[in-house]
């Protein structure tokens, strides 16, 4: 039987014989498939050998990587190491210091009790030579204070006339009343007269608040039993003490001390 009448034949069976006709559809969904299969165990093959390369790359980095994780452990161990050798060194040396502190803490503390006795005893010797000087001053005072106190008012009187011009002359009055010094007594004030113009002046070698207020009370005492108010009023002094300034300024009294 040729080709032609064979494909003729089963041409008509597959037109005429339906169970022929599915089994021969059967037959090539069958192969394709076997076609498809065999294709799919290709792609499978080809997926596991590729998977098979990717754990083996994997097995290597994470090989390489845990190298990499162990030298950072074995520089981590060594630097912690160092650190606490490092500290331990501080700890050392902080030691060291501390004492070092402490005993200077120590020398320091007795040196200034040492100092501290020191000035006792130099303040002790020292209040015993203030004692004894003021003795001596106390005893000059009394001898040559009076005379010393008269000869520079005088000294100064020269001055003003001789130098400045000015006529001072002595005004004497009785305060029967006690008003400049709180009792009845004699009463002296420098006066100089110019121009009509009546100027008081208090001299004195030192001057205190309360001499200040006892040339007041006298400017005063000069108005009531002359009837001429003094125009100016002065001190004159080579040292006054800073509550006799405050108090020349309140009352209105004019010093004069750079002489």
């Amino acid at each position: 039987m040729g080709t032609t009448e064979l494909k003729r034949r089963i041409i008509k069976l597959l037109k005429e014989d339906e169970e022929f006709r599915y089994m021969v559809a059967g037959l090539i969904g069958l192969e394709e498939i076997l076609k498809k299969l065999d294709r799919n165990e290709a792609e499978l093959v080809r997926l596991r050998e590729e998977m098979k390369k990717l754990r083996e790359d994997m097995i290597t980095g994470f090989r390489r990587h845990d190298e990499i994780l162990k030298q950072h452990s074995e520089e981590l161990v060594r630097l912690r190491q160092e650190m606490a050798e490092g500290f331990r060194r501080h700890d050392e040396i902080l030691k060291q210091h501390s004492e070092e502190l402490v005993r200077l803490r120590q020398e320091m503390a007795e040196g200034f009790r040492r100092h501290e006795v020191e000035l006792v005893r130099l303040r002790e010797d020292m209040k015993r030579g203030f004692e004894l000087v003021n003795r001596h001053i106390s005893a000059l005072g009394a001898r040559w204070g009076l005379m010393a106190e008269e000869a520079f008012r005088e000294g100064l009187r020269g001055v003003l006339e001789k130098e400045l011009g000015l006529k001072v002359e002595r005004w004497t009055a009785y305060d029967e009343r006690g008003r400049v010094y709180g009792y009845p007594s004699e009463v002296e004030v420098d006066v100089v007269v110019r121009d009509n113009k009546v100027m008081l002046i208090e001299i004195s070698s030192h001057v205190r608040a309360s001499d200040v207020s006892h040339f007041k009370r006298k400017a005063e005492l000069y108005e009531e039993k002359t009837g001429r108010k003094p125009s100016r009023l002065m001190i004159v002094t080579p040292f006054i003490e800073e509550k006799a300034v405050e108090a020349s300024k309140e009352l209105g009294i004019e010093v004069y001390t750079k002489i």
